[in-house]
């Protein structure tokens, strides 16, 4: 007899559960014997109760056959996600497909620039972020590191597609975060799906978007860099221009400042320390999803990392961790000290 028999018995549903009721069946010996010890012993009733198992799928399933089963409702997830591939795919392949281009492009141009040309060109954009020569030369001495162990191709590969996808996620995260900063309904509606994407565990990108497009095309892991890392930016951009003073905003409003003026003249550049921090974690987040995505074809030193696991390789693991952690030094130094000086420039009074 199953634990939750009764619970069908008692709601008459025992002819739609296909099975006699538990009456008109007889006993087994062991259930003749569980019976009588029950009687004898009154401790038995404890021990039952103890462990009496939680009334789940499976343990309905038990009582009643015409019970579904966890097995059955994960794969009908499966079906009906299978039944809406083609017409998603028939959707975003078109949508999809500049991500895919723009990868593309920066990954030939990545591989095809001479060194020479690559390092002072990114130490240089590294001293117009930062106005620093240090940092420049901090840049300089990592990517010439990386140069020397013969691990500069694949650095460039991940700079590149972080590039690509940290822009992405800048440009549609930004006025993403304005548009909820001027609709309290927009942010309610926003900010459980922003919860999804920044609790869900990274492989979990990967699943559905295999299905949807082949491992080949740039834009699969593109697709899910750029949903794991545009959260921050959004929330902080939202969050930056919520806390413009009001009294700001009453000073443009007596000016008659229309609405796109004290969007571009008083909020951004005011909520712009905010945003920047959220681009700085942007950064990091695709950094770390870049890793990741190497599961996916995604090209780089995770490929690396990825090579080291499979085949119990430590050297080439450790080395090619150590190239990511210098990436992500030199990258969180530059947005940092960047930052510093948005906030430095804030911080001076105007006259």
């Amino acid at each position: 007899m199953a634990t939750y028999d009764f619970v069908f018995n008692s709601l008459g549903l025992r002819n739609w559960c296909g099975e006699p009721e538990a009456g008109d069946a007889p006993m087994s010996m062991a259930e003749l014997l569980a019976g009588g010890s029950a009687n004898d012993d009154a401790s038995s009733g404890f021990a039952d109760l103890w462990n009496l198992p939680f009334p789940s799928l499976n343990a309905l399933n038990e009582a009643c056959p015409s019970m579904a089963r966890t097995r059955d409702m994960t794969r009908g997830v499966e079906d009906a996600f299978l039944g809406v591939k083609d017409t998603l795919k028939i959707v975003l392949d078109p949508l999809t497909q500049p991500l895919s281009w723009l990868l593309e492009a920066a990954l030939y141009i990545s591989q095809t620039t001479p060194w020479w040309i690559m390092i002072p060109l990114l130490s240089l954009i590294a001293y117009f972020a930062a106005k620093s020569w240090k940092l420049a030369g901090f840049v300089a001495g990592t990517l010439c590191f990386l140069a020397f162990i013969d691990h500069f191709s694949f650095a460039m590969q991940t700079l590149s597609i972080i590039f690509v996808c940290a822009a992405l996620c800048v440009a549609f995260g930004v006025p993403i975060g304005i548009a909820m900063s001027r609709s309290n309904r927009l942010q309610r509606i926003m900010i459980p799906v922003l919860d999804m994407l920044q609790t869900l565990p990274t492989f979990v990108y990967l699943i559905p978007l295999i299905f949807l497009f082949s491992v080949t095309e740039p834009k699969l892991y593109g697709i899910a860099i750029i949903l794991y890392a545009i959260v921050p930016v959004i929330r902080l951009t939202d969050l930056g221009i919520r806390l413009v003073d009001k009294e700001v905003i009453e000073a443009a409003d007596a000016f008659g400042m229309t609405a796109r003026q004290k969007l571009y003249g008083v909020e951004i550049p005011l909520a712009l320390p905010n945003i920047m921090a959220g681009v700085n974690q942007t950064i990091m987040m695709s950094l770390a999803m870049v890793v990741i995505a190497s599961l996916v074809s995604a090209p780089g030193l995770g490929v690396l990392v990825l090579r080291g696991i499979r085949n119990l390789e430590l050297g080439v693991g450790l080395i090619a961790g150590l190239g990511i952690v210098l990436l992500a030094v030199m990258l969180d130094r530059v947005t940092k000290a960047a930052l510093a000086r948005v906030n430095a420039a804030s911080a001076v009074p105007r006259h």
